[in-house]
């Protein structure tokens, strides 16, 4: 299985194709965000009945923690958002399918990666 990034998502759901997957409760308040309220909540059910929600967990938190320290040191430090995106991937034992190059710094630390072109 996957995590899909909501970059991916997004694409996704302008092209009007779906795929099979989990998303980051974090992907699903971006996604949520960028709705008009009159549609919000039905859009959130959509999302909740076609992909399993994975929330943040004191794992997820924890190895957030690792990599914004590692990434802090090396001077490479990506969005929290992203962050927790990839924490939840790593943990959940995920590959992440994104279209964010930023992911990349985060390879050597774990996460398995599914780099996906612009298009």
């Amino acid at each position: 299985m996957k995590l899909i990034d909501t970059s991916v998502l997004i694409d996704n759901i302008r092209k009007g194709s779906y795929e099979e997957g989990s998303i980051s409760i974090i992907t699903l308040i971006e996604v949520l965000r960028g709705i008009s309220p009159r549609k919000r909540i039905r859009v959130k059910q959509l999302l909740e009945k076609s992909f399993d929600i994975l929330n943040i967990d004191n794992k997820v938190i924890l190895k957030y923690c690792d990599l914004y320290t590692l990434l802090k040191r090396k001077g490479q430090l990506i969005p929290d958002a992203d962050l927790l995106i990839a924490a939840t991937a790593i943990v959940n034992n995920l590959v992440l399918a994104t279209k964010d190059k930023d992911f990349e710094r985060v390879k050597e630390l774990g996460l398995r990666l599914e780099l996906r072109k612009e298009q």
